[in-house]
């Protein structure tokens, strides 16, 4: 889809890659871009609608998805990041707080907006994923299973939405420059190049895009013997 005059609508947007999706879809034209955020005050970009949203309320999806109506693209952009192993005290909680935001977060928001995104011509999902959708080690161990079911969950609903001729977009991403990813001694890639490679495969028409060295590298893995998940 084209981002010019594109109604857009923006989760976790008033900081890190939400901030710069916010940013980049305004300087390609869109006509409106509504910022959704837990707190609608800690919005600040110039030109944007703030809209009170946190994906895990079913209340508050449910009026967004009323008082956005003619919404064109969602970007399902929110999520959440806990260190730690599985086996380690407190794990099932922290998995269920990530899985709650990561999986069940994109699924209420499409579930809102499938229809609206129908009655607005079909438009576009783009769910912002991870290289860890396809690998699991090192201290972020429940984040990445939350990635890689957020991973199926949009495969599922890319099947599901094309009868209604709505685009879904999965983003790949190694380790961006973001408060998520502070004090991590890693290679890491500046939100702003990872938006705009994400815009451009979104006006492609693409299915699934991987934004960086980090994310071909690890999908390329997949296939090597042993795969690079082993």
């Amino acid at each position: 889809m084209n981002l010019q005059d594109a109604i857009v609508l923006i989760t976790g947007a008033n900081r890190g890659i939400g901030l710069a999706f916010a940013e980049a879809a305004m300087a390609r034209g869109a006509r409106k871009v509504y910022a959704g955020a837990r707190s609608p005050s800690s919005i600040s970009t110039a030109g944007v609608v703030s809209v009170k949203l946190d994906v895990i309320c079913d209340k508050d999806v449910t009026a967004a998805a009323r008082f956005c109506s003619d919404v064109t693209l969602v970007i399902n952009n929110a999520g959440i990041a806990r260190p730690g192993g599985l086996l380690n005290p407190g794990a099932t909680e922290a998995a269920h707080a990530q899985f709650e935001t990561n999986v069940f977060g994109i699924l209420r928001m499409t579930q809102a907006f499938a229809p609206v995104l129908a009655k607005n011509g079909g438009g576009a999902f783009l769910n912002v994923l991870s290289a860890a959708s396809w690998i699991n080690s090192g201290t972020m161990t429940a984040y990445a299973a939350s990635k890689a079911a957020a991973w199926s969950l949009t495969n599922g609903l890319r099947n599901e939405l094309r009868q209604q001729g709505t685009q879904v977009l999965g983003l790949h991403v190694g380790f961006v420059d973001t408060d998520l990813t502070r004090g991590l001694d890693v290679v890491k890639v500046s939100p702003q190049s990872v938006v705009a490679t994400a815009f451009d495969a979104l006006e492609a028409g693409a299915s699934e895009v991987l934004a960086d060295e980090r994310a071909r590298m690890v999908k390329h893995g997949l296939t090597t013997e042993p795969a690079i998940y082993l």
